[in-house]
């Protein structure tokens, strides 16, 4: 944490340093004597005015962590005296951190390059685009294939609440997976804990990110070509759809099942995951031969297996994976 601190503090003089009304009187990198106090504090004088900036740092930058630290630094700057300008500092702000130091008013900066500060008729702001790597990769791993198991799981039930064992079982991962993927939401504010246990706060925000995330399940991809169409492929396909005591072996997916699901787009290509069996059972009954170029059928052999038992079935015989 000191080499965090001190690295912030040096970024933070820095900028500062890039505004001829501001003038640094001393920083001092050290922890405020007190229960609650602010990590650091800088004196200045802005257009010949003295402040002091307090600043709050934190290690993580989810929103969580960031109304605990906009709590800190609010309680003391109402508990003293001075022209106080309260700073929240982090590794990284997202979008929706930034908004709560900005609903708080109170500025912030990370070392991202991200920065709002505003007293005095100074206005500093600036707005790096994306996120840094090791941001982006904890972002993807709450998308991982363990952990999308999970996630599937709360939002069939949103407004369930789960205790962690409970949501492990019907997730089918390990106590530890659940547990990680319990801290990621509620750091993120997507979801909320009670008595009862953790249920979703914000399932649209968590759908979205999802969505500009999204990397397509790992397995083998097939193509194939088919001379069925409209009935008599709807027919064929229902007939290698079939469930197997609860248990699909094949389920259309993609634009074929959002065309039972929720209709807006077309395509002349039909998209299946399979198993081996189910892969047989479709070469058979949709009459498929393989195809280079200009296949019209596309099939995926997923690696986690689990994406067949996420299905449902929106008219007789047709079976697609969930929403």
């Amino acid at each position: 944490m000191n080499s965090l601190k001190h690295q912030a503090a040096e970024k933070l003089k820095q900028l500062l340093g890039q505004v001829p009304a501001i003038k640094l009187d001393d920083m001092l990198p050290e922890a405020l004597s007190g229960e609650g106090s602010p990590d650091f504090q800088v004196h200045l004088r802005a257009a010949g005015r003295p402040r002091t900036l307090v600043c709050e740092l934190s290690a993580n930058g989810q929103p969580r962590h960031v109304r605990y630290g906009l709590f800190q630094l609010r309680s003391y700057i109402a508990n003293n005296k001075g022209n106080l300008v309260p700073i929240f500092i982090a590794p990284y702000l997202s979008t929706d951190s930034q908004a709560l130091c900005r609903e708080h008013e109170v500025g912030f900066f990370d070392l991202h390059g991200n920065a709002f500060i505003s007293f005095d008729g100074i206005y500093i702001e600036r707005l790096v685009a994306g996120a840094p790597p090791a941001e982006r990769r904890k972002l993807k791993s709450l998308f991982a294939p363990k952990a999308a198991q999970v996630l599937l799981a709360m939002l069939c039930d949103p407004k369930r609440a789960w205790r962690v064992a409970e949501l492990a079982e019907a997730s089918d991962v390990s106590l530890g997976h659940a547990s990680n993927v319990r801290v990621a939401l509620l750091d993120r504010e997507w979801a909320l804990i009670d008595s009862d246990g953790i249920s979703l706060a914000k399932q649209n925000a968590l759908l979205d990110a999802w969505r500009d995330n999204y990397e397509a399940p790992a397995g083998e991809k097939l193509r194939y070509y088919t001379h069925l169409h409209g009935r008599a492929f709807e027919e064929a396909a229902r007939k290698a759809l079939c469930l197997e005591a609860d248990k699909a072996h094949a389920a259309l997916v993609s634009y074929s099942a959002a065309n039972w699901l929720a209709p807006y787009a077309r395509t002349g290509t039909s998209f299946f995951y399979a198993d081996d069996i189910g892969l047989e059972k479709l070469k058979d009954e949709l009459q498929l031969s393989s195809a280079s170029k200009g296949e019209n059928v596309v099939i995926v052999l997923p690696k986690e297996k689990w994406l067949l038992s996420d299905i449902v079935e929106p008219a007789p015989g047709i079976i697609c994976t969930s929403p």
